[in-house]
Order: C-alpha cells, then structure tokens, then sequence
C-alpha cells in the first residue's frame, strides 16, 4: 500500500513546545501507511536538521510575519498540489490561518493545532491576538478539525469564538526510552556546574518569553534562599544568557547570582533534566507543558503554577502553586526540599509512572493516525 502523505504546516522549527511535539509525533509515525511533509513557514530552526535526519523531506517558506506576501502565499499552494496532501496538519496561529487558507485551495481535508492558553495582551503580541479572533471566524468552515493538546486550551478557544464540534484533544507524548531516569546525570550535572555533588538543584527549561514568567522564578528562588543558602537553580532555554540584561538585572536585585546557573539553549534536555532535584514551571500561560513531562520521564518531581493542564499532568505527583505567586512557589520547593532523599526518589517514580500510564508517545501517534484516517476515509 502507497502510504498517504500528511503535510505538516508550522510557523518555524525553533524549540518550543509544538516544535518538539512535531519532532516526536513525525520520529514515532508509521512510515509504511502515513508518509509525513514538512513545510516550515519562515525559516530554518534548530529542529530542521533533526526532521531531515529522519528522511523527512522539509521546505522553508521565508515568510516575514510582519510583512505578509501574496507570491509566497501563492508559492506555498503552489507547493501543496505538488505534493498532493492526503491531510494538511497546521500548527500554530500564523500556520493554521496561512496553511489553512492554501490549503483550501487543494481540496485536502486541513485540520488546526492549538497549542496556547493564554490571551493576555500583556505577555501575547498584538498581532498574534488579531490572528486568533480571525481564526476563530473561519474555524466553523476552513478546518475539518481543530486538535488542541489540552482540555485547558480547547474551553480557552471555544470561549473566544471557535466552533465547539470542530475540537479534538490529543495531549503531548514523550518517549520513556528517550526520557528516563539516569543517577550518572546528577554527578555529571553538578560537575559541569562546579558544585557539590549533593547541591540541592532546582531548574527552569523555559525561554525568555513573558509568558514564562522567570521574574517570579527568582522573586521565588530570593526568599528560598533565604533559609537555603546552599540552594542552586539552573536555568537554560532560548534568551537564558548572562549578557541577557534584563534576566541577570533581576538576579543581582536578587542578590542571589552565585545561586544561578544560565546555559542558554541545551540540546541535552534530557541530561538536565535527569539530574534535577525538583523541576519548575513558573509560566502565567500553557496548554500542555512539554517540560513537566519530560522531567516527570527521567523520574523527577514538579513544582509548577496552575496553568492549562499542568494540575492534570502531575496529578499527586507534584506540587501545584497559582501563577504570579512567589511565596507559594518558594514554599513548594520548601516543600520538595523537607523530604528525604528516598521520599522525593519515590515520588520521582510515581511521576514516571503517571507519564508512562496517560502519556506515552506510542498512544498519542495513534490517536493523531487514526484523526488523518477518519479524514481520508470520508
């Protein structure tokens, strides 16, 4: 059998959370029966070289968001009835209405992806808001489907004006082969970090993005350290820098720069994960955090604030904190840090365990293959 050809259209192949949903779901698919396409509507990205690596054909459209261009829009239909898409899968806003408006143009069924909760003006562009409001009057007829990678998500969009009977939820996976529990990561971590190898070491996989909300993070990690000293925090993701004025101004009025560790985008995750004590989402706006899964993966338990699903993915597994709150952050990782070693390992591995019941990367590649299935078949 031919297998069909399921074009993915996303903004970029940077390394946020639906860039590496995209990498897993395309690294675990059955090639025999969906042969995926990558059409990334900028530029190159870090994932690029990876999804090529899998024999994954990908094009770049060199779209400027700020400046729209009716020869690029013409090229990338142009492109998709080269192809001869069996399904059209967008991701993110700026995809789903570019991707989705030429994909109308090839008769190919074109099903959406959500994956954001957040619409506050303060900390979501404004031309992003004015994409979503769009989309979301041409969701009732341009989309066969929405897929949003959490229930989170989905009330958020439904409440702003996308049809309702148009969602499908399908949560982020993670690979337990890729993501696993590895003692050595500790020593190694630490040793990279010139410290102690019994440091208590808390981290934050997130990019310099107001959603994310590090200046609560350190606010959180001031008052730890007051009865801490010891205590250390790793933070890496794009913009995590030293010469990043804004992040090491609110470290030194925190007074706690000989705490902080700052690597910048790793492409180690899973090392830096696996060797935490504790990991921290800090974020005023998710849908599914990737992170909470991965460390949960490599055995490790979470502090995180109440956003999108995050309550959901830990379950009793973690501590959950509201959004903006410092103190609460602190008194979670006050929390983490009063248990034994033996207590937080325990609840390290219930945290794999829950990721390896409702997560796994095989069941969520199902339930995306039997959506394209459905669609090809009507």
């Amino acid at each position: 059998m031919i297998p069909y050809r399921i074009v993915h259209i996303i903004t970029g192949l940077g390394t946020g959370g639906a860039e590496t949903s995209l990498l897993r779901l395309l690294s675990a698919s059955n090639r025999d029966r969906f042969n995926p396409y990558v059409i990334s509507l900028t530029n190159a990205g870090p994932l690029s070289e990876r999804i090529s690596h899998l024999g994954i054909p990908v094009r770049f459209l060199g779209i400027d968001a700020y400046r729209p261009n009716i020869f690029l829009f013409i090229k990338l239909v142009v492109w998709l009835r080269e192809i001869h898409p069996a399904v059209i899968q967008t991701w993110m806003y700026h995809a789903d209405l570019i991707g989705g408006l030429a994909g109308f143009f090839t008769r190919a069924p074109v099903v959406w992806g959500i994956r954001n909760t957040s619409l506050d003006p303060l900390a979501v562009k404004s031309n992003t808001i004015r994409i979503v409001h769009l989309n979301a009057r041409l969701s009732g007829w341009l989309p066969r489907r929405i897929v949003s990678c959490s229930e989170t998500a989905r009330r958020a969009h439904v409440n702003v004006g996308f049809s309702p009977n148009k969602f499908v939820v399908i949560p982020n996976g993670f690979d337990l082969s890729d993501f696993h529990p590895n003692p050595a990561a500790r020593t190694s971590l630490r040793r990279e970090l010139g410290l102690p190898p019994n440091t208590f070491l808390i981290g934050l996989v997130a990019r310099f993005d107001p959603l994310k909300d590090h200046q609560s993070f350190f606010r959180a990690a001031t008052i730890f350290c007051q009865a801490h000293l010891q205590a250390h925090f790793l933070l890496c993701g794009d913009g995590i820098s030293w010469s990043n004025e804004v992040l090491s101004g609110w470290i030194d009025a925190a007074g706690i720069r000989q705490n902080c560790h700052l690597l910048g985008r790793r492409d180690d995750i899973q090392h830096i994960m696996a060797g935490l004590d504790v990991n921290t989402l800090a974020s005023i706006g998710e849908a599914f955090p990737n992170v909470l899964g991965e460390a949960m993966a490599c055995g490790v338990p979470c502090v995180t604030t109440d956003v999108g699903d995050a309550a959901e993915i830990v379950g009793d597994t973690g501590i959950v904190v509201p959004p903006r709150d410092a103190h609460a952050l602190a008194e979670g990782w006050e929390r983490m840090i009063n248990l034994s070693t033996q207590e937080r390992h325990e609840l390290g591995q219930r945290a794999r365990a829950r990721i390896q019941t409702h997560y796994q990367i095989g069941e969520v590649v199902q339930r995306y293959q039997q959506l394209y299935w459905q669609l090809i078949q009507r």
